[in-house]
């Protein structure tokens, strides 16, 4: 058996191909969100105010990484390193 490595190239077909496709993809998204936005828009509004809140508070844990944990050492840790 002789395997050779080959790569995998695709030609221009196959990328006009998934080039059209990924245009598709994205307008069937676009009309999708459309219509889920249009149906749901009162729901969705209702709770914004509380979506927010709650992005405050996850950006607040998440963003300050444990408070303090960024500080030098104590004068304590510095004389051990000291000695």
């Amino acid at each position: 058996m002789n395997h050779k490595n080959e790569e995998h190239h695709i030609n221009a077909g196959e990328r006009k191909t998934l080039k059209k496709s990924k245009i598709v993809l994205v307008g069937f998204l676009l009309v999708i969100g459309y219509f889920l936005w249009m149906e749901h828009q009162a729901h969705v509004i209702e709770y914004l105010p509380y979506l927010l809140l709650a992005a405050c508070v996850l950006m607040h844990v998440f963003m300050h990484r444990g408070h303090g944990h960024d500080r030098g050492p104590t004068e304590s840790e510095k004389t051990d390193r000291e000695e």
